[in-house]
């Protein structure tokens, strides 16, 4: 007797078999910009079907090596990555992941909807990227950053057209090194120390230990360190731009390896994760290690650098729905080809109800991270709001930087709890095999786990929201879009559940 195997279909083409993607772009963007991004998400996806989802599964294979010395004892500290995850580097610029929102010619066919499409991007690339998505977030901040009027117009110049080439071989990602041990999310802990080079120059020296430092092979990272003499707290900390490598510090000798670590900078190990392991993630000591101030180190600057934590909160979101759609589609195929009791498992009551609920979860996340996207990107975009279309005050406009600042955190803070409870469901779908390591199904929890975690946890985004409730009353355009939603509700349930949520009463 032939011993039996369970066929286990591939999901299709992840842009043309998701109708929510499809109708939520025509809905959401100008029809030309709908139209122009087409061929984009088009030609991603079929790279995502083919080479991206190989380079996937060998850059999981194949975790980073922290390789400390070289044969003759010398301190080298490289991070050795596999082919499958340089390949996801070079989709994610050549897909233009971070770039979109910064160039010229792409400004000009998308406009404030340039973002929006960046989302749909995203959504296609990162549930197979190997958390590549992870460095592409870290990029698109430190770009934001540095196109922050306060920031250098030279050194915006020198890092900003690398961080968003399109060319595989010009471009760099970057890192974020920001938490320290004893700090955590309390960055008024931190202990690294600035002080301006004593020769006068430009430059300046980061003196400290930063405790988990996403993407360490990237080129530069943007790490926070107080001035000599500023005051304590967290807001006196300041963002600098740190080269990791020594062909970008000027503190490398004459003849030094480019890809040697620069002056300064020692990787002390790779962080043993419970997932995301294929993203090299490290502790980094810094002794006088090259950097330049993002901004006026003389001014408090964790405001500033907020600029790259909200982008990287929206990416977080991103990944958090994407993560639930692509789950969603494996659990899908494999119900279709799955028999239980005579039949097939998709057309089991209690199994398409319970697909149900997660689909409309999925839907509901993606939304939420595209529409923190828009809001993105009409703030840079200089516009002032959409109108809302339908009932009395159709016309009335919601200031899209007051509502960003709420809807970030809760954003994050939402889809992030979502995308945890969807993977164990998504593992659950799968029965026994979905808690076998070599079915590649236990890594959807296990990299689902770090979203919620990532860029403030949810009690820090808790009290951010607060915060902006409270010291920029920023609930209220946020309140006015959900009454203009509950207003235009066909569903009197919906306008019932709108109104609730609200915390309005319904007469």
């Amino acid at each position: 007797m032939d011993r039996y195997v369970q066929p286990v279909p591939a999901p299709g083409d992840p842009y043309r078999t998701d109708w929510l993607l499809d109708r939520w772009l025509r809905r959401r963007i100008d029809p030309a910009a709908h139209t122009a991004a087409r061929p984009r998400l088009a030609a991603l996806a079929a790279d995502v079907t083919g080479p991206l989802r190989a380079a996937h599964t060998d850059a999981e294979q194949h975790p980073p090596r922290l390789v400390r010395y070289d044969p003759w004892g010398r301190r080298v500290d490289r991070v050795d990555t596999c082919a499958g995850w340089q390949r996801l580097r070079a989709a994610a610029a050549r897909h233009a992941l971070v770039a979109l929102p910064y160039r010229a010619d792409t400004r000009a066919a998308f406009g404030p909807d340039a973002r929006v499409v960046q989302h749909a991007l995203l959504h296609l690339y990162a549930p197979e990227s190997a958390t590549f998505s992870c460095p592409v977030a870290m990029a698109d901040g430190a770009a934001a950053l540095l196109r922050h009027p306060d920031v250098d117009p030279a050194v915006r110049d020198t890092w900003l057209p690398r961080l968003t080439a399109t060319d595989p071989a010009a471009a760099i990602t970057s890192g974020q090194w920001m938490t320290e041990a004893q700090g955590g999310s309390d960055l008024s802990g931190s202990t690294t120390v600035a002080r301006p080079d004593d020769d006068g120059g430009d430059g300046w020296r980061l003196t400290g230990e930063k405790w988990f430092c996403s993407a360490i092979d990237s080129a530069v990272a943007v790490a926070l360190a107080r001035p000599v003499g500023a005051v304590g707290g967290s807001r006196t900390l300041v963002p600098f731009l740190v080269p990791r490598y020594a062909a970008d510090s000027p503190l490398a000798a004459a003849g030094t390896d480019p890809h040697a670590p620069a002056p300064g900078v020692r990787v002390h190990r790779l962080k043993d994760k419970l997932g995301t392991r294929a993203l090299p993630t490290a502790e980094v000591g810094l002794r006088d290690a090259y950097a330049l101030p993002l901004g006026d180190p003389a001014r408090p600057g964790l405001a500033r650098a907020m600029t790259l934590v909200v982008v990287t909160r929206l990416h977080n979101a991103s990944a958090a729905a994407s993560g639930m759609r692509r789950g969603l589609a494996y659990a899908h195929a494999y119900a279709t080809a799955r028999r239980v009791a005579g039949g097939r498992l998709v057309d089991s009551p209690a199994h398409r109800g319970l697909l149900g609920t997660l689909a409309v979860d999925a839907a509901g996340a993606f939304v939420l991270a595209g529409h923190v996207f828009d809001l993105l990107g009409q703030v840079e975009a200089g516009v002032a709001g959409r109108s809302t279309p339908g009932g009395p005050d159709a016309t009335a406009e919601v200031d899209p930087a007051a509502e960003l600042r709420l809807a970030a955190p809760l954003a994050k803070l939402a889809t992030g709890r979502l995308a945890v409870a969807a993977a164990s469901e998504y593992v659950e779908c799968f029965g026994g095999a979905g808690y076998v390591e070599d079915t590649g199904v236990p890594r959807l929890l296990r990299d689902a786990q770090v979203l919620p975690i990532w860029e403030g946890t949810t009690t820090v985004l808790a009290l951010d929201a607060l915060r902006a409730v409270t010291r920029e009353k920023a609930a209220g355009p946020l309140l006015a879009r959900v009454d203009r939603a509950a207003a235009t509700a066909a569903d009197p349930e919906v306008a019932a559940a709108l109104t609730d949520a609200a915390g309005r009463p319904a007469f």
